[in-house]
């Protein structure tokens, strides 16, 4: 098993995404690459995204970057959707060189985007988010409301 991290706005519709992908194993809502150990009310810098573990042996980064770019706007900065704010930016993150490599390749194959602002970094910090948020939508389907992703998209790969 890998593991790799995205960040897509509000992570409640990135988790329920993530979860149907054929491939991923496990998914987990946090907040990666703030500038502190624990997150206080303004996010210090966090970004909303979903921990994927998966299975190299099923789908590969490049196939996870085209199943991500199918749920976010990449030239949109700092939003997705209605949600607004540094903690809505989108990026993907890693521990693994080979995986931010992969994930620069695929954003540079992407000619048909003016310009994607989806930032590509290893991962410096990452919190789990409360548990009230994981698995939210599943927990709480009336929460779709709030979802930016297109309710066909979340059931799409299931």
């Amino acid at each position: 098993m890998e593991t790799i991290y995205f960040a897509g706005g509000c992570l409640w519709g990135v988790q329920a995404f993530m979860q149907t992908l054929p491939g991923v194993i496990t998914t987990e809502a946090g907040r990666a690459n703030g500038t502190t150990n624990t997150i206080n009310g303004d996010y210090d810098g966090y970004a909303e995204c979903v921990k994927t573990e998966f299975d190299p042996a099923l789908v590969s980064v490049t196939q996870l970057m085209a199943y991500f770019f199918e749920i976010i706007d990449p030239c949109s900065l700092n939003q997705q959707g209605e949600d607004v704010g540094v903690k809505y930016r989108t990026g993907v993150y890693s521990q693994n060189n080979h995986h931010l490599a992969l994930a620069r390749d695929y954003i540079r194959s992407q000619a048909n985007y003016a310009q994607i602002v989806v930032e590509v970094c290893p991962l410096t910090n990452y919190v789990t988010s409360a548990p009230e948020h994981q698995d939210r939508l599943t927990r709480h389907p009336e929460d779709y409301r709030y979802c930016y992703i297109p309710q066909q998209l979340l059931t799409k790969y299931k």
